[in-house]
């Protein structure tokens, strides 16, 4: 049956030709935007996963901004830690030389206080955009943001990579130590297992004497003295010299710690001053034996006494036993190599730290930068449109369209035919 009040071709021309619009409105949008999903209307839960993705990306982005800061403030002071340590062993070199007895003490330790003073001066200006790692006005660790963990629930929880501060100031009080006034002869220390205080034991050639430190209190102090000792003069030939060693003994000390000192002043001013193949130094807890091949006899005299007052331990806060450091002295000489090795070590320990904390955080940063473009690559596939697949789309619907504008355009002109039955 034919109507001219009710075209039904026509009705689903128009409803085909709206369909055909639609999809190609939607495809020309991909078109102009690049996305399949550009709003929450296109597809609400992918649009919403996107967006808290995207909102990662932007946190990441702000992290690895923070890692490249950190990272260049680590670096300053491991820079400046290895300065020091560089420094330091340059003073070592001073402080070996004036071991020896025909050197002038004075000058060494003016170039060791010259020494000290640019090593401050590398401390104080070690510091970027005004934080500084190593000069002890802070004790806090560092923390540098490195991730944000998302949990299943949506919580969201922060992580830091904590840089420890190291102490290299020369800032603290440091003092020289003073030998007790008081003597005694209670057995703290011995020779060859019998208490000699203050009296020579002689060492014959190829002989050997041992030291013992028998027991330790706070401001007890150790004197242990070298006479005619087979020297290697300058020049060639021998000479016969002496050298006094100290230590002052502090509320942390051990017997062993004692002679652990002790034996690092002798054992540096026989390695300075005599032949490898005359002297030989050995530690056993709190004993040294000092052997004697030089072909000539040679005095060992031991002396205690109370009341003395220790000095600034070099394994102290930072830097500040390079202040007592005094090698004018001969006593002092001796004292200031052991103090210089403890030093080194914590300039070395600091720069060690610091390059730990930096590979740490290049690692984290070389990740987080991974991670943002897994992300990012994530996201374009949720939401991203596939250009092959709609360039395609789009020709299919141009033409979809033509055809059901055509058809239209026929269903229009149907009820014209009616027209002729009443002709």
């Amino acid at each position: 049956m034919s109507s001219i009040l009710t075209n039904t071709s026509a009705m689903v021309a128009l409803q085909t030709l709206k369909s055909v619009n639609s999809n190609l409105a939607e495809t020309q949008n991909q078109i102009s935007t690049g996305k399949r999903v550009s709003s929450a209307q296109d597809n609400s839960a992918i649009w919403a996963i996107s967006k808290v993705m995207e909102s990662d990306v932007e946190g990441f982005k702000a992290i690895s901004e923070g890692l490249s800061l950190g990272s260049s403030t680590v670096a300053v002071a491991r820079n400046a830690s290895e300065t020091v340590t560089d420094l330091l062993t340059q003073m070592k070199g001073k402080i070996v030389s004036a071991q020896e007895a025909n050197v002038d003490r004075d000058k060494l330790q003016t170039d060791i206080v010259a020494l000290r003073d640019q090593i401050e001066s590398v401390v104080g200006a070690a510091q970027f955009n005004g934080l500084n790692l190593i000069d002890g006005s802070s004790t806090d660790a560092v923390d540098i943001l490195s991730s944000l963990d998302r949990s299943t629930d949506g919580t969201v929880s922060d992580r830091s990579i904590s840089v420890s501060r190291q102490d290299l100031s020369l800032t603290t009080t440091a003092t020289s130590a003073v030998f007790g006034a008081v003597d005694v002869d209670d057995g703290s220390l011995a020779t060859n297992g019998a208490t000699v205080d203050d009296t020579a034991v002689t060492v014959a050639d190829s002989a050997n004497t041992v030291v013992t430190i028998e027991s330790v209190s706070e401001g007890a102090s150790y004197r242990i003295v070298l006479d005619d000792v087979q020297l290697s003069a300058t020049g060639g030939g021998t000479a016969v010299g002496s050298r006094t060693f100290e230590y002052v003994a502090g509320t942390d000390d051990s017997a062993e710690s004692v002679a652990q000192n002790l034996f690092g002043q002798i054992n540096a001013y026989l390695g300075a001053s005599t032949s490898s193949s005359d002297y030989s130094l050995a530690q056993s807890g709190a004993a040294l034996t000092i052997s004697n091949d030089s072909g000539a006899s040679m005095d060992v005299t031991v002396k205690t006494s109370s009341g003395g007052t220790p000095g600034t331990s070099a394994s102290g806060s930072g830097l500040g036993a390079l202040n007592a450091i005094d090698v004018s002295t001969e006593v002092g000489a001796g004292q200031a190599l052991s103090t210089i090795e403890s030093l080194i070590q914590t300039s070395i320990d600091a720069a060690a730290a610091f390059g730990s904390a930096q590979s740490r955080i290049e690692t984290q940063t070389d990740f987080v930068s991974q991670l943002t473009d897994s992300l990012k690559t994530g996201i374009g596939a949720l939401v991203d449109a596939d250009m092959e697949e709609t360039s395609a789309r789009l020709q299919a619907l141009q033409v979809q369209q033509q055809l059901a504008t055509q058809s239209l355009s026929i269903a229009n002109q149907a009820p014209q035919s009616i027209l002729s039955l009443f002709r």
